[in-house]
């Protein structure tokens, strides 16, 4: 009786510590983020010693960025699914908005876009790919953008959560014995 009682509560231990750890994984995910998106938001720059004088550039020379969605909650998946999604946005800026790179936040996540200038008014396109093999619990890739816009850095994130595959259901290693 007592050795039930006693694995019952290490089972609700359990339980409630790995609740508790994911809890506590999204809100440091959310941290970060919120002081990643402070930093290129904020106007302090540091100005090396040797920089020329740079004039702030005229607002009808850059593109804007309009996206109808900036995350995308794909849910929970299993371990292993790959995750497509595109991220349709509008320029609404006064000339060309031009893609000069984008960057995933782990080698997990692959992004595609628009390669050619897009005009105002016209649409294109950010593809995110998310695989989520040897990945496990919450989620959170990014990509960040850098264009022709104000601001010059702009970041799109999927989000959700992977449940792993059971450590059992692997196929065997090595060869087997008959």
């Amino acid at each position: 009786m007592k050795i039930k009682l006693l694995s019952a509560f290490a089972l609700a231990l359990v339980l409630a510590s790995s609740c508790a750890q994911k809890d506590d994984q999204a809100a440091k995910i959310q941290a970060l983020e919120d002081k990643i998106a402070q930093l290129e938001t904020s106007n302090t720059a540091v100005t090396p010693v040797n920089a020329q004088s740079a004039t702030t550039a005229d607002p009808s020379s850059l593109g804007e960025f309009q996206f109808p969605e900036m995350e995308y909650d794909f849910g929970t998946i299993n371990e292993g699914q790959v995750i497509e999604h595109i991220f349709n946005f509008t320029n609404n800026g006064q000339s060309p908005l031009v893609i000069s790179n984008i960057t995933a936040s782990c080698g997990c996540t692959s992004p595609e876009w628009t390669k050619t200038p897009v005009n105002p008014g016209e649409k294109g396109f950010v593809k995110v790919v998310f695989n989520s093999t040897a990945k496990s619990g919450a989620q959170a890739p990014t990509v960040t953008i850098q264009a022709n816009t104000n601001p010059t850095v702009t970041r799109l994130r999927m989000k959700g959560s992977v449940t792993p595959k059971l450590a059992g259901a692997a196929a065997p290693a090595g060869p087997l014995k008959k």
